[in-house]
């Protein structure tokens, strides 16, 4: 039996993840998703959706889904209703959990990888963050949770762009990109979005492919061509063009030189830095070196993933990881015209670069 995609949606109160689940639960979409709302912390939910008073209640909504509210431990939520849908007692395809007053969305993902039931039953497609573009600059300076919120996510939707002027909207996402190159941002009205842009996301896949987006690397006097493709099948990321005319042995740090006219410079905690080798990786060394990070930095990196060239094999390695979790696999061959470029990017509080930079610099192959 296939495994269950599990969509994480987070994001502030007031971003628009309430219209979201009203759409998921009451739309006549014709599929059949359980969506458990998370009643952790001191937020609750709307009462419109669901009135409970139990421990745990699970309702069958007139067009299919199901909604169960949790107040206790999410692997036991998730337990249950596999075993209810073993049974035959309820039908669902996919799972959206909304975090709500849980922020971080941290250690939602990691159930998934910890628990060896759960990840034989289901999988984690991506975490998807909705961000309110009027209230978005305050929180995100003042809390913390909607820093790491931003981090974490795979897809990234932006609401309430009507109530904000352009330069403020443009100021936002270049501060989002800055703090998350890898998830693409758009923006939506009252946080209707097409179901297509919410499932199969794959953010969590471990394919050959590293989407940073393209923008990310652009700065005033640094114009580098890039293709932007809309349409790259399920992972709907930008491809940056590899034959951009600039030798970069390491990306530039965006945003510490930046120029633009309306973009002031946030010393978030959480950032994003992308990492390059033109020389192959020692398979021993990096592990590792990348095991000790882990060990070390673990509980401040939000992401990580890379596609990876390394001695002694001429497929890629790709690997990714949230938090303490890192996994990796062998992907396709290089192609004989491809550049073997290894590129990571990392997404994290306050992360060392340098140490990162120096001990990677250290593990590829000399000559």
């Amino acid at each position: 039996m296939s495994l269950i995609p599990v969509t994480i949606l987070t994001g502030f109160l007031g971003s628009g993840k309430t219209t979201l689940l009203k759409r998921v639960l009451h739309e006549s979409h014709g599929m059949k998703i359980a969506v458990i709302e998370n009643e952790f912390g001191e937020e609750n939910i709307d009462t419109d959706i669901l009135k409970t008073e139990s421990k745990e209640q699970i309702l069958q909504m007139s067009n299919g889904c199901i909604c169960c509210t949790i107040r206790e431990d999410l692997r036991e939520a998730l337990q249950l209703l596999a075993a209810k849908r073993r049974k035959g007692m309820v039908d669902f395809e996919r799972i959206v959990i909304e975090t709500t007053g849980l922020a971080d969305p941290g250690p939602v993902a990691q159930t998934f990888f910890m628990d060896e039931e759960i990840a034989e039953t289901y999988l984690i497609d991506s975490i998807i963050t909705l961000v309110d573009a009027k209230h978005a600059g305050q929180q995100l300076d003042t809390r913390q949770e909607a820093r790491r919120q931003v981090g974490f996510a795979d897809q990234i939707f932006l609401s309430k762009t009507d109530l904000v002027s352009e330069a403020d909207k443009d100021a936002l996402v270049h501060r989002l990109k800055h703090m998350n190159p890898r998830a693409p941002i758009r923006a939506v009205h009252f946080g209707d979005v097409p179901l297509k842009d919410v499932f199969d996301l794959r953010g969590f896949n471990l394919n050959a492919t590293l989407n940073i987006d393209p923008d990310f690397l652009k700065e005033e006097g640094h114009d580098h061509a890039h293709v932007h493709d809309e349409h790259c099948g399920h992972d709907h990321d930008h491809v940056h063009d590899e034959n951009c005319g600039h030798d970069h042995g390491h990306d530039h740090e965006h945003g510490e030189h930046c120029n633009h006219p309306h973009h002031h410079h946030h010393d978030d905690d959480v950032k994003s830095f992308v990492y390059r080798a033109d020389k192959a990786f020692d398979p021993a060394k990096l592990e590792d070196f990348l095991g000790a990070i882990v060990n070390i930095y673990g509980p401040r990196m939000l992401r990580y993933k890379g596609v990876l060239a390394m001695k002694g094999t001429d497929r890629k390695v790709i690997f990714q990881g949230v938090h303490q979790l890192m996994g990796s696999d062998l992907g396709p061959e290089w192609a004989a015209d491809e550049r073997r470029q290894s590129k990571m990017v990392f997404i994290g509080i306050d992360l060392p670069q340098d140490i990162l930079r120096q001990g990677l610099d250290q593990c590829v192959v000399e000559g």
